[in-house]
């Protein structure tokens, strides 16, 4: 697991290196074409690092669920309430996400 975080913030520090020159020039000396193809496609990472990351949490919920309750059979039903809880609100926060994502478009 160290290793891949080691990996995910390498390759983040590698896309906001590469993003500085465009940050860095003056407003309107890029052509409206790849000014329009670069906020799509910053919203399309973004919107694709936003389900990557609902759907690794949610995952994560199921699975611990799935383990409570089997170890502890008694509390299943409030495991399982919680659980839909969390997910709600995760979910929530992905569409919140996306919401932002569309709308920078």
């Amino acid at each position: 697991m160290n290793r891949w975080l080691k990996t995910l913030a390498l390759a983040s520090m590698v896309i906001m290196a590469a993003t500085a020159p465009a940050l860095a020039q003056a407003p309107g000396t890029a052509s409206q074409a790849n000014q329009g193809f670069s906020v799509f496609l910053g919203a399309a990472l973004g919107t694709g690092l936003i389900i990557l990351g609902a759907g690794f949490g949610i995952g994560r919920i199921g699975s611990s669920a799935v383990e409570s309750m089997a170890r502890q059979p008694e509390v299943a039903g409030r495991v399982q309430t919680a659980m839909i809880i969390s997910a709600a609100l995760i979910e929530g926060a992905t569409f919140f996400g996306l919401i932002v994502c569309i709308l920078k478009q």
